[in-house]
């Protein structure tokens, strides 16, 4: 295998230390444990309930008491630990992402959402992605402002509600209302129905390229809910909002009956999913009724579509749907259709577009590098070691669309590893374990 040392590796380190450092958030701030609901990654201690105003607080009953870090440690997990690794309902989702390279961590019960306040040592800023599954305490005023304002500044928030009148901790809020609530004026372009279904659905939008359908984990093929909501889009409100999963009977690239979409928003990106039972691993609390549904319903496809969303959501410049066709004005302006902006040069447009996910990971053979971008020109892939060493770097010419570049892994020793994708405008770095 060639190796060639283009780049000073003190340069190198700063891209694997992003790329060793991408957090992700799961929140059990808004009393996602009350009732029958388990909407952790781990607990350890079974010792809170809801109070009289309607809070989760200690010694008010047996509901799990999720701590910051799950234990045992997220350094062992490797790519054959079972999901009962980690005792919460989410928990199988929290070991998958640990898989690819991320660290997880969990807001308590007594956590603040905040943006930007350095005091708060779990600050969204400090995360890439915050999962908030089926809320069941309305957001503060101050907690509406950070979420938008951590969105719109880069974050990505995966937002899962359930069926209407499913009110844990009997304070007349649901998840369909407390996320319309803290989306007023519609920013992201959906808006939870109030409504109360089960199907199994493969009503899916067609295309081959979307991340989140065809990303690294799989492709999707369908969801099962058992008893959720849909959703209904308004492009009007965000041009770049999309349904990918629709009910049964539905247009599959239309506004209404959407069970799972995504959208962009300011420099961030959204998910939203109609039905809290599709993370569900079977592995929560036992003083709760258990129900298994990430990794087996609908052939798979949730532990697909979960793990596929949650990359796009921390990979910068990626788009929620592949680019459609581009209108062109008189003025010369290239209008793209999902990220509602012009781009006048090719160079705008790369700086538009430009990411890249890898599969699989890990790797033993070969290694994917695929992004998805209107680049037509030069990349230069570069795998780069935890010390910062160059190993390899190479020069491919991209074409418009999707494009994927196999990148010869077996020579290396076992391990964790950095690529970073460049197109002389922008750049990403992803680490991969070679296994």
């Amino acid at each position: 295998m060639k190796r060639t040392l283009l780049l000073c590796p003190l340069v190198f380190l700063a891209f694997v230390a992003q790329s060793q450092t991408i957090k992700i958030l799961f929140d059990a701030s808004q009393a996602e444990m009350a009732a029958n609901a388990d909407w952790v990654i781990d607990a350890d201690v079974y010792n809170i309930g809801t109070n009289s105003a309607h809070l989760m607080v200690t010694g008010a009953g047996n509901e799990a008491n999720p701590q910051r870090y799950p234990t045992p440690a997220q350094s062992g997990i490797t790519s054959s630990t079972a999901q009962t690794y980690w005792k919460g309902a989410l928990s199988y989702w929290a070991v998958d992402l640990v898989r690819q390279g991320y660290t997880v961590e969990t807001l308590p019960y007594n956590g603040l959402i905040t943006y930007g306040v350095s005091t708060n040592t779990q600050d969204l800023s400090n995360y890439k992605a915050f999962i908030v599954c089926e809320p069941n305490i309305r957001f503060s005023t101050s907690e509406k402002a950070a979420l938008i304002s951590y969105v719109q500044n880069g974050g990505g928030l995966f937002m899962v509600a359930d069926h209407t009148v499913s009110d844990r901790n009997s304070d007349g809020w649901d998840s369909p209302a407390i996320w319309n609530d803290l989306m007023t004026g519609n920013p992201f372009g959906l808006t939870f129905d109030l409504q109360n279904f089960s199907q199994t659905s493969t009503n899916v939008r067609p295309g081959t390229t979307d991340p989140i359908l065809n990303g690294t984990m799989g492709n999707v093929t369908g969801l099962a809910f058992h008893n959720g909501t849909s959703m209904t889009l308004s492009t009007t409100a965000n041009s770049t909002v999309k349904g990918l999963v629709y009910k049964t009977g539905a247009s599959n690239t239309g506004t209404s009956q959407v069970l799972f979409a995504a959208a962009n928003y300011g420099s961030g990106k959204v998910c939203g999913l109609g039905d809290s039972s599709v993370p569900d691993d079977g592995s929560g609390d036992t003083h709760d009724a258990l129900y298994v549904s990430y990794g087996t319903d609908a052939s798979g496809s949730h532990r697909k579509l979960l793990v596929n969303a949650t990359k796009w959501l921390v990979t910068p410049g990626t788009a929620a749907m592949p680019m459609e066709s581009p209108n062109t004005t008189a003025s010369g302006c290239t209008r793209h259709r999902l990220v509602g902006h012009c781009t006048r040069n090719r160079k705008a447009m790369e700086a538009a577009t430009l990411g890249m996910d890898l599969f699989p990971n890990p790797a033993k053979d070969i290694l994917n590098v695929r992004f998805a971008s209107d680049v037509d020109g030069a990349v230069t892939i570069t795998v780069i070691d935890l010390a910062g060493r160059v190993i390899e770097s190479h020069q491919h010419t991209a074409n418009v669309g999707v494009t994927i570049i196999p990148v010869d892994v077996q020579s290396l020793p076992s391990g964790a590893y950095a690529v970073k994708v460049s197109n002389g405008v922008q750049e990403f770095t992803e680490r991969f374990v070679r296994e």
